[in-house]
């Protein structure tokens, strides 16, 4: 999951231990935290739309998938008309905060690495939330000589 450091960052996770994962506006994202996550899977923070982006911490899935509130909000930048409390286009999961990296993991890091090759982050980079595999999941707690949690 991915998001901006000044919208959102790992310090602000860490922080705060558990937030709900707002404002996901795509379809392909919700469908992964709708059917996808479960409570207690692990999830990969990366800061995005910063120079190099990275991989900083962890965090897991802290509850079940919810509509998120913010569809409902007429003040809110993330508001849908289309959407109603009877049928929410939109849903999120809470996260909580696991760990964060001593040593960040960089996309160019990961791009480098062969072991990665496929992983889905580097050939959809403008997707917020994408599916990691166990091997990816290691890989890249050994890069960030992090112990896996």
């Amino acid at each position: 999951m991915k998001s901006e450091p000044d919208a959102y960052s790992i310090d602000d996770l860490e922080r705060d231990q558990v937030e709900p994962w707002d404002g996901i506006r795509n379809y392909e994202a919700r469908n992964y935290m709708r059917d996808e996550m479960e409570v207690g899977d692990g999830i990969l923070f990366y800061h995005s739309n910063v120079r190099p982006p990275v991989i900083v911490g962890t965090m897991e899935v802290a509850s079940e998938p919810y509509p998120d509130p913010t569809q409902f909000n007429p003040d809110s930048k993330y508001f849908d008309e289309k959407s109603s409390e009877d049928d929410p286009n939109w849903k999120l999961v809470d996260v909580k905060f696991v760990q964060k990296f001593d040593n960040s993991v960089t996309r160019d890091a990961i791009k480098e690495e062969p072991a990665l090759e496929d992983m889905v982050i580097l050939n959809r980079y403008r997707l917020s939330i994408t599916p990691v595999t166990e091997a990816e999941w290691k890989k890249i707690h050994e890069m960030a000589g992090a112990e896996i949690k």
